[in-house]
């Protein structure tokens, strides 16, 4: 069938294709694009039209869409051996990517443990934690707890962790009970803390994630209320889960400056590991290679996923220091101590050639500092917004950005959920060649950290003058 004969792909994909995260009565009613190539910052469609990449793949791509680097690497890679397991064997590519993310992340984390996706790097970090404690002699801390309003992944074990009542209720029977101390939300405070969200910020042009006063309470709020559950639970809790700086799938909640630090404090205090899910926020999306730098924490446990291959295949890895690693490494026949745990495609070869070659483009194109730079853009364009009274946040660590949208931000009247508005002002980008997705009615920006500035601009653009001119009904 030809590439672009879009009315037969998207016959057969409404006849046998199952989406992630999508309601698929409303998607067999209407016609997908349907997306036959890349290029650059753009995605092309089977009718060759071509569309900004705002979401970076589902978080994911770093460099762009046929980066020559990495695609060559891959091509060279393909040349010796698509895969072979790491049960048993070793192979070149992830011995030599473990070393290159050893030398970059926190801390003394020295061991990498290969899995193919950010759920499963968290659900090895549980298994490590457990295990780590188990074998030092402690099997009664076993217990984790997570961040209100948390997404680790959709496995049973990250489900646990990071329960929505939205995606995760009908599995209710099959997720371990988990305590969750409350998520510095500058729009949904905890109910019972009476705290407000200022109104008065806008007048200074200032949003209330960035009101310095009511982000400073609302963080010690939250860090009291995890240490008031730590001096009960501390005993009989193996780690603390957080997705470090900003929570994405609980609305793009940005946490104040030092909330990642008195977190990471509290568990050095009362004794329990500190697990990172960097899944979405790592590699280079807050500013910082990972988002935990940013107060300077090093976590006992990394997981890592999405960038990690510059988005081009499905890798993920758990990182911990030499001190976890050595607990699960004695005496198999006497001791038990091997970590039973694997994945088929561990370490692939591939995947390893595309996470080196990424790797290498941040050092030799400077993503970094190009990533700032267009997070300064975002900020300064977005201030455009402020006088916007269906604008009742805007909340942005490095390049990941989160507008939330509301029928009247004066008495915080939010859109009936059913209405959709989010995914209707999308749709509206769209149609203007930008692709961008909702979380409900908090339209969500995610361009690449190396994405062109040319592009971030036009991007900006269109989202700026598609909101400020929406009709709110």
């Amino acid at each position: 069938m030809e590439t672009h004969d879009t009315k037969k792909w998207i016959e057969l994909d409404h006849e046998h294709v199952w989406h992630p995260f999508t309601p698929m009565g409303y998607w067999r009613e209407r016609e997908p694009l349907v997306i036959a190539s890349g290029d650059g910052d753009f995605l092309i469609d089977t009718d060759g039209n071509r569309h900004l990449d705002g979401v970076s793949s589902l978080w994911c791509n770093v460099h762009g869409h046929r980066v020559k680097e990495i695609d060559d690497a891959v091509r060279e890679q393909l040349d010796q051996i698509a895969h072979t397991t790491l049960l048993g064997l070793a192979s070149p590519p992830s011995i030599e990517f473990a070393r290159m993310l050893c030398e970059i992340t926190p801390g003394d984390l020295n061991k990498v443990f290969y899995s193919d996706a950010g759920a499963t790097a968290v659900e090895v970090a549980f298994k490590m934690a457990v295990g780590y404690w188990y074998h030092k002699g402690k099997p009664e801390k076993r217990k984790f707890i997570g961040l209100a309003g948390a997404y680790h992944g959709d496995t049973v074990g990250s489900m646990s962790v990071g329960y929505s009542e939205l995606f995760h209720k009908p599995f209710l029977s099959m997720v371990f009970p988990v305590k969750s101390f409350a998520s510095p939300d500058s729009c949904r405070p905890p109910k019972d803390s009476d705290l407000k969200p200022p109104r008065d910020c806008y007048a200074d042009g200032v949003w209330p994630s960035e009101d310095k006063s009511y982000n400073d309470t609302l963080r010690d709020y939250c860090l009291n209320h995890l240490e008031l559950i730590l001096k009960q639970e501390a005993d009989e809790t193996a780690a603390i889960v957080i997705e470090p700086v900003m929570q994405g799938a609980a609305g793009m909640v940005s946490q104040p400056e030092g909330f990642v630090k008195g977190v990471s404090d509290l568990a050095k205090k009362y004794g329990v590991l500190l697990i990172a899910d960097e899944v979405a926020v790592g590699f280079g999306r807050t500013g910082t290679m990972f988002a935990v730098e940013n107060d300077n924490v090093k976590p006992d446990i990394l997981c890592l996923a999405k960038g990690i291959t510059g988005g081009y295949l499905p890798l993920a890895a758990t990182v911990v220091s030499d001190e976890i690693e050595e607990t699960f490494a004695g005496d198999d026949v006497l001791e038990r101590r091997t970590l039973y745990h694997g994945h088929t495609y561990t370490g692939n070869p591939l995947a390893c050639a595309a996470a080196i070659a990424s790797l290498k483009l941040f050092s030799s194109n400077h993503v970094l500092d190009h990533a700032r730079k267009s997070a300064e853009m975002i900020n300064q364009r977005l201030r455009e917004l402020i006088d916007c009274h269906h604008v009742m946040d805007v909340r942005q660590r490095g390049t990941m950005v989160g507008i939330e949208l509301c029928k009247d931000r004066n008495n915080a009247e939010l859109f009936d959920f059913s209405k959709r508005t989010g995914a209707a002002v999308c749709l509206a980008m769209r149609d203007r060649g930008l692709i961008i997705r909702p979380l409900g009615d908090i339209v969500v920006m995610m361009p690449m950290p190396a994405m062109q500035h040319e592009n971030i601009s036009n991007m900006l653009d269109t989202v700026v003058d598609t909101i400020k001119n929406w009709q709110i009904t």
